[in-house]
């Protein structure tokens, strides 16, 4: 289940890197986008501001190598245990330790075993409420940029592209609420360093 939520986690972040180059505007398109007319349907491609935004340049980057990194590790020292119960067998097999040393290694290779597993889950776990915790905080503050933006009560509705299957490009304010949304961040970061 965690190797599952990580690899859709990965999938997550590689296509948001992808559909944001895709949606990159020029400053001309921009200020087009940014024409929109009150009352009118806007949406926002919510993955190209998730790739291309602040807290994610820096936190989720980050959160993202500790995540593989953490995988890596944990691949490597299960393969390590897989490895020592194999070679173990082999000596077993060819006769070059005794059924009692045999039994003897095993029994500790089972208890290594374990205390890999409970470290493992612990570390899954706690990087899995950390990825929950971004992912909660990026919808935070997408969500009080749209809440900013729309404050007045300008667009009767804003929707999230990633269902769209067509639209006008007049209608796109993700430039906008990208802007918001690393305006916020920044302004969060500030008074975060200042409470310090």
């Amino acid at each position: 289940m965690k190797k599952v939520l990580f690899a859709a986690l990965a999938l997550l972040f590689a296509a948001s890197c992808t559909n944001a180059q895709k949606a990159t505007t020029t400053p001309a398109e921009a200020e087009t986008k940014s024409e929109v007319k009150a009352g009118d349907l806007a949406f926002v491609r919510t993955d190209a501001v998730f790739a291309e935004s602040e807290i994610f340049k820096t936190e989720g980057v980050a959160l993202q190598s500790k995540n593989e990194k953490t995988q890596k590790d944990l691949a490597q020292k299960e393969q390590k245990l897989q490895n020592e119960m194999v070679q173990l067998q082999e000596k077993y097999q060819k006769g070059l330790i005794t059924t009692i040393e045999a039994q003897r290694k095993e029994q500790d290779l089972q208890k290594r075993v374990a205390a890999y597993q409970e470290s493992a889950q612990k570390q899954l776990r706690a990087l899995e409420e950390e990825n929950v915790v971004f992912q909660n905080r990026m919808g935070d503050l997408m969500q009080r940029a749209i809440d900013e933006i729309n404050a007045d009560g300008a667009y009767k509705m804003i929707v999230n592209a990633t269902a769209l299957l067509d639209a006008s490009e007049e209608l796109d304010i993700t430039s906008i609420v990208l802007a918001k949304v690393d305006e916020l961040y920044a302004a969060d970061k500030a008074a975060a360093k200042s409470a310090k």
